[in-house]
């Protein structure tokens, strides 16, 4: 099942089930600057979760995902456009160019990019600030290691290095990289592995065979599950 598919298919019930995708945004929207911007860019706006918590007055936002469900969840408004779209396509980028933004935001989805150094480029062809959450292999740490797979999402240092690269080097800002780690408890194993496969976290991926999901229930030391979120936020180098 592709990324798109597990979204789509889970998009009813992602909402009850995002709690630390809604700490995340939350983060991200306290980081953005004291004047707040008035045309934002969301890049995997998912169900609304930014938008939802915009308290000030806006001109425009757009945001963009590949889940015509996840999309159909999110608020409507006059300034609001929802768009079908893919951040693995350039073309996507090319059309979004032609658009006047002042700032562009991501909250939870750029760790599925396909190419993530070319994303970055795209992202710093606009010349915008930008605050940026992704999640970072270090989630899931203990649950991989236990069920003997490797995680599917880049590492922090992945991350930073193409950050530094592909942000930093080629924006006339600079950036910030932080890295900060979450849990989130379950009353037993199966509960836990219920709540991946239904909130999306997993990618689309079917992270365990049969003989593995035994051994993860048999052995899973905790009673949470980690996540790991690398944050990546502009500042202005004047």
């Amino acid at each position: 099942m592709s990324v798109n598919q597990e979204f789509s298919k889970h998009a009813h019930k992602y909402q009850q089930l995002n709690q630390i995708q809604a700490e995340v945004a939350k983060k991200l929207i306290a980081s953005m600057p004291i004047c707040k911007p008035k045309k934002i860019l969301d890049l995997g706006c998912g169900s609304g979760a930014i938008y939802k918590l915009i308290d000030w007055e806006i001109e425009k936002f757009v945001g963009v995902d590949f889940s015509s469900n996840m999309l159909s969840l999110h608020p409507e408004a006059q300034n609001v456009t929802c768009k079908l779209g893919d951040f693995n396509d350039a073309k996507l980028f090319e059309e979004l160019r032609e658009e006047e933004f002042d700032y562009i935001i991501s909250a939870s989805a750029l760790q599925w990019a396909a190419d993530l150094d070319r994303v970055f480029s795209d992202i710093a062809k606009f010349d915008l600030p930008f605050s940026l959450a992704i999640f970072s292999s270090g989630t899931f740490a203990t649950l991989n290691k236990t069920a003997g797979v490797d995680s599917i999402i880049p590492s922090y240092e992945t991350l930073k290095e193409l950050a530094e690269k592909s942000l930093h080097a080629k924006c006339l800002i600079g950036i910030s990289v932080e890295k900060i780690s979450y849990t989130l408890e379950f009353e037993n194993t199966r509960e836990m592995l219920r709540y991946i496969k239904r909130s999306g976290v997993s990618g689309g991926r079917n992270l365990l065979t049969y003989k593995q999901t035994k051994k993860l229930m048999d052995e899973y030391p905790l009673n949470y599950l980690e996540f790991e979120v690398v944050y990546i936020n502009s500042f202005s180098k004047a």
